[in-house]
């Protein structure tokens, strides 16, 4: 279906740490986007704890921080 689990750092990971590596994440998925692939690509994102809820962020403002 298209949904893509990764993990992204641990808790002792600074901050530009994880941002970084969602960086690298998201470009490699970005990169990989296949050409006859038309529309939005990326719908939604959502970063959670091991076991605790998914929290939904905005793929725009994702983006955004990573620029």
């Amino acid at each position: 279906a298209g949904i893509v689990h990764a993990p992204m750092g641990k808790v002792s990971f600074g901050f530009e740490k994880l941002i970084g590596n969602i960086g690298a994440f998201m470009d490699t998925i970005l990169r990989l986007k296949p050409p006859a692939s038309k529309g939005t690509y990326l719908k939604s994102i959502a970063v959670s704890t091991t076991m605790g809820p998914g929290v939904k962020v905005d793929p725009a403002f994702v983006k955004e921080l990573l620029s």
